[in-house]
């Protein structure tokens, strides 16, 4: 893809370091990036275009504008993504009249006035960097709630234990060491963030109310105060800071802004801090107090880091309310740890390396980009219709998941006069990842699935679709061994058996270009079973059919429909790119790929019934319909 990331740059905040990272790592898999941006120079090997993004007034703006516009259409840009309000502002007006989509991270909580819920500048998919910032753009900003993605920021932890690791040669065996316990000689505490706004406020409640009794029952300690805007620490903090450094003189290391958090992070014992400095921290293995602008967490812990990460470790509140901090509980707790130094224990270390991995952070925004660009390009309801079995003749089942032969090919021969084209979801996943071109995707598309691969698929369903040139996807079991539908006979023994294809016949739809889809192992209802049962029957069920048929596996259907958040989350952890549902999703493909809307069609089909479930206002109305 050809990706442009907006941002102020003024100075190397958290935004900046994120989208440059994500600059880096999409560079590194072949895509294009160009940065716009207040600065003459980014750690980035992407395409760095001036503009005062930062500068807000009107004339600045329109200039900026003008900048990106030319920009986009000069180099065919596919995506613009920006990291602030300002870039997201002139941003959005660059692209007025262009088929290009606009993506926003946020970064932070939005300001509540009458502007910010009228005039929604930050485009077609919006990044929230965490759990709470996701629901306060829903509840407070008003926000659609569809076209929000949490997704955390990306950290390269590889570059940063480098780094570390170099520094800890460099020192040796003393301060450095990311051993524990530390010796009393080496105990260092330090405060890691912005000295303006809340987090300056922060900063100096510290300088008043913690540092100083830490200093005096650690004789040895040492307290870094290390982060940009150090001349705005409000004017309580600039006293207490001059008072303790009389006090306590070179044990009081007054950083300001540096390059090297890294190196600072193989020296300190203790972090304080929130946000980005938090999860590099502790990626690191250095222990952390998350105190942020909306409220302090505490010592992160493997049972405290779930809500500590929803806050980005106290930085973003989920909604408005008073922001009071116990520092007599932040003393508390730093007296305690300093008292028995510990380090980060391996399984959280290894909860927040892959939480907030790098690689697959670029991923999650990589698939953010190629729904917005399908947003855009395709903005309505793709008709995506289930069958089951197609046999000879009707069932004497209580279960209506049959069409038969005859009634399936009036079904096709409604679709061809009506021209609608059928692709397969590994189809539209070329066309959103610019493998095939938008300006070939089918004017009419619907997607015919197939589940479970009842025998009757080879022998009416292959020839049929066949004749008419059509091609689906097909939704079968792992397990191999699975020959016939035994999940409903143990519900209900009176129900007929049906047998499943064997391996010849399932190989002869990959030959017939069809797409083979995952559908679990053996057909449970994946929310009665423990997670990790789940997942397991989720996982395997893709290495097994990739493995017998050769062939990508690209998307599970949830058998019966039965799904969670939990297991949608495990659905794609398991590597596929959309989770496909009955009757339940999002109005569109694009409003959740975890959770994608399925029609179900049932033996006695009419013209009408197919009119309306192949009509772009079929899911509309299928909500209305049920009050959903």
């Amino acid at each position: 893809m050809r990706i442009l990331h907006v941002l102020s740059a003024e100075f190397f905040a958290g935004s900046v370091a994120y989208a440059v990272q994500l600059a880096e790592a999409h560079r590194a898999q072949g895509h294009q990036v160009w940065v716009v941006a207040d600065a003459d120079k980014l750690p980035t090997g992407a395409t760095l275009v001036w503009a005062g993004i930062s500068n807000r007034s009107y004339r600045q703006r329109l200039r900026n504008a003008r900048i990106i516009r030319q920009l986009v259409k000069k180099e065919r840009i596919d995506v613009v993504h920006c990291h602030s309000r300002a870039a997201s502002w002139v941003s959005y007006f660059a692209l007025r009249g262009l088929a290009v989509p606009l993506v926003s991270t946020v970064h932070g909580r939005q300001h509540l006035h009458t502007s910010t819920s009228l005039l929604d500048v930050y485009g077609d998919k919006v990044i929230a960097i965490c759990a709470n910032l996701r629901e306060h753009l829903i509840t407070e900003v008003k926000m659609d709630a569809a076209k929000i993605e949490a997704i955390p920021n990306g950290v390269s932890f590889a570059l940063l234990s480098a780094a570390s690791s170099a520094k800890n040669e460099e020192l040796g065996s003393g301060e450095g060491n990311s051993s524990f316990p530390i010796p009393p000689a080496s105990l260092r505490v330090s405060f890691i963030g912005r000295f303006n706004g809340g987090k300056g406020e922060r900063a100096a409640a510290l300088l008043v109310q913690v540092f100083p009794t830490l200093l005096r029952e650690f004789p040895a300690l040492r307290v870094a105060l290390i982060g940009g805007e150090l001349q705005h620490l409000p004017a309580a903090g600039k006293t207490a800071l001059a008072q303790l450094q009389a006090d306590f003189g070179e044990r009081i290391e007054v950083v300001g802004f540096s390059d090297d958090v890294p190196g600072w992070l193989a020296r300190t014992t203790l972090v304080v801090g929130a946000g980005r400095v938090a999860i590099e921290a502790l990626g690191a293995g250095r222990p952390v107090l998350a105190l942020g602008e909306a409220s302090y967490e505490g010592l992160v812990t493997e049972a405290t880091f779930a809500p500590a990460a929803a806050s980005n470790f106290g930085d973003i509140a989920a909604r408005l309310s008073a922001s009071e901090v116990d520092f007599a509980a932040l003393l508390a707790d730093a007296q305690g740890f300093l008292r028995q130094p510990q380090a980060v224990p391996a399984a959280l270390r290894q909860q927040v390396q892959a939480h907030y991995s790098l690689a697959t952070i670029a991923a999650r925004v990589l698939e953010v980009y190629q729904a917005a660009r399908m947003q855009k390009a395709v903005p309505g309801f793709i008709p995506v219709l289930m069958y089951h079995k197609i046999p000879d003749a009707p069932l004497a089942t209580k279960h209506q998941i049959y069409v038969t032969k005859d009634n399936f090919e009036k079904h096709l021969a409604y679709f061809k006069k009506q021209n609608l084209t059928p692709i397969t979801f590994a189809d539209y996943l070329k066309y959103a990842n610019g493998e095939r071109s938008l300006a070939d995707f089918p004017a009419r598309p619907i997607i015919l699935t197939f589940d479970d691969g009842y025998t009757d698929n080879y022998t009416n369903l292959l020839p049929l679709m066949q004749h008419y040139g059509y091609r689906g996807v097909l939704y079968l079991l792992g397990d191999a061994d699975v020959r016939h539908n035994q999940w409903d006979l143990a519900a209900d023994p009176t129900e007929p058996r049906s047998d499943i294809m064997d391996l010849t016949q399932k190989r002869a739809f990959v030959a017939a270009g069809w797409e083979i889809g995952a559908h679990t192992m053996s057909h449970p209802r994946l929310t009665t079973l423990p997670l990790h049962e789940a997942a397991a029957e989720i996982q395997r069920s893709k290495a097994a059919l990739e493995a017998a048929l050769q062939t990508e596996i690209v998307t599970f259907a949830y058998p019966y429909g039965d799904l969670s958040e939990a297991v949608k989350a495990t659905v794609r952890e398991a590597g596929f790119a959309f989770g496909i549902a009955t009757d339940t999703g999002g109005l569109t493909i694009e409003a959740d790929r975890m959770h994608v809307f399925r029609v179900n069609m049932f033996p006695n089909e009419s013209t009408s019934s197919l009119f309306k479930k192949t009509s772009p206002w079929y899911r509309k109305y299928y909500r209305w319909k049920r009050g959903k």
